[in-house]
């Protein structure tokens, strides 16, 4: 039998990356976004994901063919860039409820048919901003943290019914949003040398982490964080000295 996967943020592009995969893999797919980006293979549904109800109806659309969602994949988030002392709470509550309450919304729809089946898989696309902070992103920072938590939650509650729960983090992503906020290839080269490996994820290693993880061979994995960052929140920021400093400081060569 077919199986069917849910895919919030489809439209985006490590969401798209995602849900080609998927298809990719024979999977139904069924991606829920705020756009329609036409991707083949994909039946997309357009919704507000902070909305209970077009969650369900999202949720009865994908399960429409088997009567269960085998694969759940949130990949859905907002950033507000300011500091706490002048973020508002409005703004506060928007990245709140798009990043971590859509994930809570969708994740309680498609568990009861999960747990029936005694089988199923939930993957979150978190951020390594939880880990190691940037400036003025405290609301994002905070919601990407809740995610790790609550996926370590779920995993001891879920466990028991064959359902598995894990977190994909990627640090910095090259994708349409990302290069919009940077100044071309000079940026993408500051942010390649920001980290030991000297690369930049692609959408693509995203989708397959996600896909090796909903696999049988990813059973295993629950509760767990999978980071993608080619080393960068390992890194100290001495190691980024130039090597004279390095060498005023008595530090090793690189």
């Amino acid at each position: 039998m077919t199986r069917t996967a849910l895919i919030t943020g489809a439209a985006g592009g490590i969401g798209r990356a995602i849900a080609a995969r998927f298809v990719a893999d024979g999977f139904r797919v069924v991606g829920v976004d705020i756009t329609d980006p036409e991707l083949p293979g994909v039946t997309y549904r357009r919704a507000n994901v902070t909305d209970a109800a077009e969650v369900v109806s999202a949720v009865r659309v994908a399960q429409a063919a088997s009567g269960a969602v085998d694969v759940l994949v949130n990949c859905v988030g907002i950033t507000e860039g300011r500091p706490l002392h002048r973020t508002s709470l409005e703004e506060w509550n928007s990245v709140m409820t798009v990043n971590l309450s859509s994930v809570f919304l969708y994740v309680r729809e498609v568990l009861p048919a999960m747990m029936t089946a005694g089988t199923g898989a939930v993957i979150t696309v978190g951020s390594v901003l939880h880990r190691t902070a940037a400036p003025g992103l405290p609301a994002y920072a905070a919601s990407k943290g809740a995610i790790a938590a609550l996926t370590r939650q779920l995993a001891v509650d879920y466990g028991q019914y064959g359902i598995h729960f894990a977190t994909v983090s990627p640090g910095w992503v090259r994708t349409p949003a990302t290069e919009s906020r940077l100044d071309g290839e000079r940026d993408l080269e500051r942010l390649r040398q920001s980290n030991p490996l000297r690369l930049l994820c692609e959408p693509e290693q995203i989708a397959n982490t996600v896909a090796f993880v909903a696999s049988p061979d990813g059973a295993m994995l629950t509760g767990s964080e999978i980071v993608l960052d080619a080393g960068a929140s390992a890194v100290s920021p001495a190691s980024l000295l130039r090597d004279a400093h390095r060498t005023r400081m008595g530090l090793p060569p690189l």
